[in-house]
């Protein structure tokens, strides 16, 4: 006769917390290029490709001004793995900037873009909406304006830096057959973000493979560099490289990006504390667990290169003095919870949390003195 068995429950109760999934970090190496080939329809508004070949597949042709800075972009030495495509629907008429609205609304992952066959008149349009639209993004434009090089007063350049326009990044190109130059370069900013030890990078000095160098004078390109525009050109005969990699307020690209993806790595790390935790008390003990998630986001920012040890030269930020040392080139703190108000308290919020970061920096200019006997 079988004896009947009991559970163990009683005895030895196993329970399995599985912690919810941490929300997927956006990568910001996805570049969008939107254009007016009626492939793609309106109501889609986006799609993604690996490879100019399966645009070819999907309806592009090679004359389509999207296969060409496609073609561009999957040129450069570290290209993207993805490229989205988005639809500019003249049919309506839609502007570029509705169209560039229009994507961002059909996908939020991508973060640098460019419009084919967008006017200056487009241009000022677009680099005044993305200067705060959400997600953080950044603009990339080619120009050919013959007012640029000669320095005229009020050109496409001049006046994005007197609006002092960070999201925005111009390069000046009188090549016909590349219309949308700057598309190389946004291939290589995609391509080179790939999140690995010691990937962080600049544009400075890059090749842009597809397209041919400018024929420019000191003066000339003294006056689009003063303007905080980019240019092709050659240096030294051997050295084709692209310069300077500036946004149009003089901010230098790779800064944008690294700081955007720090801001984004932050706010999902304490997302996610808030979102896996039945609850996250409202002590010091609680205030350090979110300090360690944004510790671990700093972390990211430290692998690449961004963020490196470094002497703290700003104002005071808590306990943390002027001239004192970053060992690891960042430093988080909170106000204690004592000297929260009760306001704030009883409303759940956490005290203020400060995260001082020291950036590792890049050269590219070098001053070298060679003392001969």
């Amino acid at each position: 006769m079988a004896t009947s068995s009991l559970s163990l429950k009683q005895i030895v109760n196993v329970i399995i917390n599985l912690s919810p999934k941490a929300a997927p970090r956006k990568a910001f190496n996805l570049g969008l290029i939107i254009g007016s080939a009626a492939v793609i329809p309106a109501s889609e508004r986006i799609r993604i490709y690996t490879d100019t070949d399966s645009m070819l597949e999907d309806g592009f042709t090679t004359a389509d001004a999207e296969f060409k800075a496609a073609q561009l972009v999957f040129s450069q030495p570290l290209p993207p793995t993805r490229l989205a495509i988005g639809r500019w629907d003249k049919t309506k008429p839609e502007t570029a900037l509705e169209a560039v609205t229009a994507c961002r609304d059909a996908d939020n992952e991508w973060y640098t873009f460019t419009v084919c066959g967008a006017t200056t008149a487009d241009v000022k349009a677009i680099a005044t909406y993305i200067e705060s639209a959400t997600p953080s993004s950044a603009y990339f434009f080619t120009t050919a304006d013959f007012d640029i090089p000669a320095g005229t007063a009020g050109n496409i350049f001049e006046f994005l830096k007197e609006k002092l326009y960070r999201r925005t990044l111009g390069q000046y190109c009188s090549h016909s057959d590349t219309p949308d130059a700057v598309a190389a370069i946004l291939g290589y900013a995609m391509g080179a973000n790939n999140g690995t030890a010691n990937s962080a990078y600049t544009l400075a000095y890059k090749r842009e493979i597809g397209v041919t160098v400018e024929n420019l004078t000191n003066t000339q390109v003294e006056k689009i560099k003063g303007n905080n525009g980019n240019i092709y050109i050659n240096r030294g005969t051997y050295y084709n490289v692209f310069e300077q990699g500036w946004m149009a307020d003089g901010t230098s690209f790779d800064e944008l990006i690294n700081l955007d993806k720090l801001a984004n790595d932050i706010q999902l790390a304490v997302m996610d504390v808030l979102y896996s935790n039945p609850k996250v008390p409202q002590t010091d003990s609680g205030v350090t667990t979110i300090i360690n998630a944004i510790n671990k986001a700093c972390d990211q920012s430290v692998k690449i290169g961004f963020i490196a040890p470094g002497v703290w030269n700003g104002p005071a930020v808590l306990n943390l003095q002027n001239g004192q040392t970053l060992p690891k080139g960042y430093l988080v703190q909170a106000e204690p919870i004592a000297s929260q108000d009760q306001a704030d308290r009883d409303a759940r919020k956490s005290p203020p949390i400060y995260v001082a970061t020291k950036l590792a920096g890049a050269i590219e200019f070098v001053t070298i003195r060679v003392d001969v006997n």
